[in-house]
This record gives C-alpha cells, sequence and structure tokens, in this order.
C-alpha cells in the first residue's frame, strides 16, 4: 500500500473512530436519535450521512486553508474574535460533558455485559488514556486504524445475522413520518453535535495530510463509513425493538452469536469508547494547555478526574440529557459552516 492510500484510510479511520464513541457503538446514540423515530431513522441517516461527507471534509480543508492548529482557531476564522469565545467555551463543555459520557460508558459496559463493578471500567479507562494520551495525535491514529475496521465487520455481520433469519421489519411505515418533521431536526442535531466535536480532531489532523486531495478522499470516505455502520445499525436496532430499553442494547444483539463473539465485541466497543476519550481529551486539553500556567499532565489530570466525577451521574441519563440539548446548540456551528467559503 503506497503512502497516500495510507494516508487516506488512517484519515477515514480517525474520521469514523472520533465520532464512534461510547452512545454510537453501544447503539444507545442510535436509539435516542434515529430508531426512535421507527422507519423514519432511515432517512434521518441519510440526511446525517451526506452532512458527515460534505462538511467532516469541510473542515479540514478549511483548516488546512487557514492553517489552524486548534478548534478555537477555526471558530476563530467562522465567527470572528468576540463571538468565538463563546462558541470555543460551549465547545470546550460540549467535550467535556461528552468525555464524561465515555467514561460513564466504559463502566456501563463493565456492569451491564461482564458483571463487574461500574467504577471498574472508569477506572481502567481512566488508567489506560493518561497512558495513550502521551502519544498525541499518533496515538489516537493507530488505535482508530486497529479499532475501526473491526467495529465496521460487526456492524455488517449483525445485519447479516438478521437477514439469516429472515426478521425483516417493515422498512416503511408513513406514520413514522408525520411527527412533526422531528425526525429531520433530530438527524440535523446529531450531524451538528458530532461534527462540533469532531473538530477537536479534524483540524490538527489536517495537518497530518501531505495534500487536499488526500483530505478529500480521506473525509469521503470516513463519512461513507459512518453513513454505512449507522445505517447497519439502525436496522439491527430497528429489526430488534425488544432490546432498546438496554443501556448497551447492540451489545445483547451480539450476544445472540455466542459467547466468544460477545465478549470479542465488547472488547471492540471498548476501544471504541476509548478512542473518543483520547480524541475529545487531546483537543480540549490542547487549548488549555496553552492558556493555562500548569503542566500539560496537570492539565489533563484535571480534566480527565473532572470527567471522571461527573461520570458517576450514569450513562443513560447522562446521554439522553446531554447529546439532545448539545445538538441543537451545535446547529449554529453546523448552519455557520455550511455558509462560509474556502479561499
Amino acid at each position: 500500500m503506497n503512502r497516500k492510500m495510507r494516508q487516506i484510510l488512517q484519515i477515514a479511520a480517525t474520521y469514523i473512530g472520533t465520532v464512534i464513541g461510547a452512545g454510537f457503538a453501544t447503539g444507545r446514540e442510535i436509539v435516542e436519535f434515529f430508531t426512535a423515530y421507527g422507519s423514519a431513522g432511515f432517512a434521518g441517516i441519510v440526511i446525517s450521512g451526506l452532512l458527515f461527507v460534505i462538511l467532516g471534509t469541510k473542515i479540514m480543508l478549511l483548516s488546512r486553508s487557514i492553517q489552524a492548529s486548534s478548534f478555537q482557531e477555526l471558530n476563530i476564522y467562522l465567527f470572528g474574535k468576540s463571538a468565538a469565545r463563546v462558541v470555543n467555551i460551549l465547545t470546550a463543555v460540549m467535550l467535556f460533558g461528552v468525555t464524561a459520557v465515555m467514561l460513564s460508558g466504559s463502566g456501563a459496559l463493565f456492569a451491564e455485559q461482564l458483571n463487574l463493578p461500574f467504577k471498574a471500567g472508569i477506572l481502567i479507562s481512566f488508567i489506560l488514556t493518561v497512558l495513550v494520551y502521551q502519544r498525541g495525535m499518533k496515538g489516537i491514529l493507530w488505535t482508530n486504524s486497529f479499532v475501526v475496521p473491526i467495529m465496521v465487520g460487526f456492524s455488517v455481520l449483525l445485519s447479516i445475522s438478521i437477514i439469516a433469519d429472515k426478521n425483516l421489519p417493515v422498512f416503511f411505515k408513513p406514520d413514522d413520518f408525520s411527527m412533526q418533521w422531528k425526525w429531520a431536526i433530530s438527524a440535523f442535531a446529531y450531524a451538528a453535535f458530532n461534527l462540533t466535536l469532531a473538530q477537536a480532531v479534524l483540524v490538527p489532523l489536517s495537518r497530518e495530510a501531505e495534500s487536499e486531495a488526500v483530505i478529500k478522499w480521506g473525509g469521503a470516505a470516513g463519512g461513507l463509513g459512518l453513513t454505512f455502520i449507522l445505517l447497519n445499525s439502525h436496522f439491527a436496532l430497528y429489526s430488534m425493538p425488544q432490546v432498546l430499553n438496554r443501556e448497551i442494547p447492540v451489545a445483547e444483539l451480539v450476544g445472540q452469536l455466542g459467547h466468544a463473539v460477545h465478549l470479542f465485541f465488547v472488547a471492540v466497543v471498548f476501544g471504541e469508547i476509548f478512542t473518543t476519550l483520547i480524541g475529545n481529551l487531546y483537543g480540549l486539553c490542547g487549548e488549555l494547555d496553552r492558556n493555562a500556567r500548569a503542566r500539560s499532565n496537570m492539565v489533563m489530570l484535571a480534566v480527565l478526574g473532572g470527567c471522571a466525577l461527573l461520570s458517576q451521574l450514569g450513562y443513560s441519563s447522562l446521554l439522553h440529557y446531554l447529546y439532545p440539548a448539545f445538538g441543537i446548540m451545535a446547529l449554529i456551528f453546523l448552519i455557520k459552516l455550511w455558509s462560509v467559503k474556502i479561499e
């Protein structure tokens, strides 16, 4: 594999891995934004997928064009210095909240799927994050290059197993589309929320690519990959509504494929939680390092410690209340990003 293709695949994998965090990989986030709307969720995913392809790539191209090294610099370009202060604070709050959800998700994974203490999952994630964080962007690239292809494989395996069992649902129910366009609003909010957070990794990632062509192909591949996994996961959850009330609904589906496969999937979900955790922390601490007088490691430990405390509120509760609220807030970023032209 030549250097250009390797970079394209690394960008695509890192983009996918940044978005696929605790909520996505476990299925809880997909239930909240898409499966809750039944068959309309398929249309919602197509909308989100197009936004991931177009605007995820645009974030990287725009960041490369203005030589931005952090999401704060990109927001200053988009909104101006005064407004960017408010946007950056909101983005930092979102990153902090989602990092807490990642930690809480690891605890829920240990508790519900492995019958181990909730706090054990948080502690192990905390320790591993501290170790891998030291490698910076290289650590993020390496982790995603390993975990994301496995997650794609599991997504396909779930759909194949449902089709093989001939347990196919009704793909179009007119009543699902009559809820005052809530399904469409949810789709835009989902894309806005994830793209706003993905800035933390996509902006510095743009500096790793050797050309704009690499960014375009990598961004497109990443956005299409996200759409593919979303459609597969929603299809599986929509086909098996009895698991929707579980904290880790996708793991419940995989559990039907056998104990060994289930354990392997739990490890992969933990890996996805871990990649998003590192990515969010990397972006959040990058700017704090420049503004704080404390050493880099002290800032990272303080942020991670605060997230660990917030994570005690519980995974489902945090995700249910924080994610939709953050999605509506992030629509401002989505609209502004769509309107700006790359020079």
